[in-house]
């Protein structure tokens, strides 16, 4: 399913709590699935929101690998960027439990970010942290960890899974502050056409909380009803585009 860049860039304007809010008016999937967990710690909350296509891989570090260099697969996954169907993002399962060492580095990333990458995310432990903010590079972790002990990259381009979530070649990633969630394909187009709608509506509520005068709480429960039924409406709407 092609998601334009122009719809990248939609998305690109809300945080991700917002996306999944709206993703839960589609009633595409359980709303207790489709995000990762409170493990995976975006490193530079300043940062605006991270959007583009997953690509994959598993790493370990606690033993060296069985031959060649350790970072010797970094030109297998740089290959993997041009088959997917917008930016990277870097999506690593540490599969030493706990994390030994640290999956990248200020080398790593700035390579990444050369060939397009526009984030990554791993349960693992991240370095260099200060020289990863220098360059923009958006990174979600586990933990911060100061060496790469015997760093090497197993399976890439298939199926990983990082803070709970299964994370396949080529899944479509948002993540900020909040955390990362990923969005399905084939309602990315309607997300971004809609949420300005939705984040009006939460304004019904918003807006008479944060204004000045004395509140009463008939007039929020009102105001609460007017959200819920421009919601509903929404709802409706969407998830029959959906079906469709």
């Amino acid at each position: 399913m092609e998601v334009k860049q122009e719809t990248l860039d939609k998305l690109a304007k809300y945080d991700t709590p917002t996306i999944c809010n709206v993703i839960e008016l589609f009633d595409f999937r359980p709303r207790n699935q489709g995000y990762m967990d409170g493990r995976i710690k975006c490193n530079f909350p300043e940062f605006p929101p991270m959007v583009g296509f997953a690509t994959t891989a598993a790493f370990r570090s606690d033993a060296p690998p069985v031959g060649g260099d350790a970072y010797g697969s970094i030109e297998k996954q740089l290959e993997q960027f041009d088959n997917l169907p917008g930016p990277p993002i870097v999506a690593f399962q540490d599969l030493d439990d706990p994390p030994v060492a640290a999956v990248f580095g200020e080398v790593m990333c700035t390579t990444y970010q050369a060939y397009g990458a526009v984030g990554l995310v791993t349960n693992g432990g991240g370095r260099d942290i200060e020289q990863v903010r220098d360059i923009k590079f958006p990174v979600f972790t586990g933990s911060t960890i100061c060496s790469h002990a015997y760093c090497h990259m197993l399976h890439i381009g298939v199926p990983v899974r990082v803070g709970g979530l299964m994370v396949n070649q080529g899944d479509l990633l948002h993540g900020d502050l909040n955390g990362v969630t990923n969005i399905p394909p084939e309602i990315a187009d309607e997300i971004a056409n809609v949420t300005d709608e939705f984040i009006a509506a939460e304004a019904i509520m918003l807006d008479y909380v944060k204004g000045e005068g004395d509140k009463s709480v008939a007039k929020f429960s009102e105001l609460r009803g007017e959200f819920q039924a421009v919601v509903a409406k929404l709802r409706d709407r969407v998830s029959r585009n959906a079906k469709t």
